[in-house]
């Protein structure tokens, strides 16, 4: 699949490129290394998302080019849909994108069906970034600085900075060939990871007055509001992270944030250590991702919400 993938991406002359809603480092740089490597082929690309580029990404080499709306959907002859289990998850544009006739996805989600035609699937992988920078090396692409550092980027982000179980020996080896080719670990750290705003901090804040361990204390959970939102003046975009906050806690297996989109209306997301399988307690709420971090949607008060949340955990 990979020669058919790499030789779409020789014939196509005009992509599109995308990923999920609420973005993230792993699509994000993944993307933006992406269409440094086709702008660098002489090919014309356009990066689409939804949703704006978190302040703590814009650092990313190209992040400027990045276009929130569609027009003339036509003109696209192929589609890169990045770290994307489903299109779907492209957020309102996917019936349109869905119509560009050649559609590539690369993803690491196990929650991901192998729908699309043309596809690079790997749910052993540490991110998307890894299998772009697998696939840039099966095509001997010139691994640019900035290509390198969204890549180190998406990386890092999907690995909890290599803490992850999914870190593996081959992770650790791309990284080193990004960081041998103009990455600069430092440099990406401060940006992402020391760079926080006061109004982060006052949404952390008032996450961390929320905290709750159940289950014996193998369940930390954390509650975000809209009225947080309104008080702080954050944005969702300031919540990323959060969720790793509760699995600091000695003796927790399962890590959950629970934010408020809508009235009665919550996105839970969910972390686990090497015990709990959290893609499957997702699953029964409709949503998926991966073994150990994984995502889903449920309606209803908090706390009924909560006793849901751990019933299916305790089965798990």
């Amino acid at each position: 699949m990979i020669n058919d993938i790499i030789n779409a991406l020789h014939e196509g002359e005009n992509f599109l490129i995308t990923a999920h809603v609420r973005l993230d480092g792993d699509a994000l740089g993944s993307e933006l290394a992406f269409y440094l490597m086709l702008k660098d082929m002489g090919k014309k690309a356009v990066v689409y998302n939804q949703d704006r580029t978190p302040e703590r990404y814009q650092f990313l080499p190209a992040a400027h080019s990045i276009t929130h709306s569609i027009s003339n959907i036509e003109q696209y002859d192929t589609v890169i849909v990045l770290d994307c289990s489903d299109l779907s998850r492209v957020g309102e544009e996917a019936e349109k994108i869905g119509k560009i006739k050649k559609m590539i996805n690369i993803d690491h989600h196990v929650s991901n069906n192998g729908s699309f035609p043309l596809k690079m699937l790997d749910a052993k992988a540490s991110s998307t970034g890894e299998l772009v920078f697998r696939l840039m090396r099966e095509m001997g692409v010139k691994m640019t600085r900035d290509i390198c550092t969204n890549l180190y980027t998406a990386i890092i982000t999907d690995t909890g900075c290599f803490r992850y179980s999914s870190t593996t020996k081959e992770t650790f080896m791309a990284a080193g060939v990004l960081v041998g080719e103009g990455a600069s670990p430092h440099r990406i750290a401060e940006n992402i990871y020391e760079s926080d705003s006061p109004v982060r901090l006052n949404l952390m804040a008032k996450a961390l007055s929320t905290l709750s361990l159940d289950l014996e204390n193998k369940v930390g959970s954390m509650v975000i509001t809209q009225k947080d939102l309104q008080e702080t003046g954050a944005a969702w975009e300031h919540t990323e992270g959060f969720v790793d906050i509760p699995r600091t806690v000695r003796g927790i297996e399962v890590s959950v944030l629970y934010t408020e989109r809508g009235e009665n209306n919550f996105k839970l997301s969910l972390r686990s250590k090497s015990k709990y399988d959290v893609e499957k307690v997702a699953r029964k709420f409709g949503g998926g991702g991966h073994i150990h971090a994984s995502s889903c949607w449920m309606q209803g008060d908090i706390e009924t919400i909560k006793t849901n949340l751990i019933e299916a955990v305790k089965e798990s």
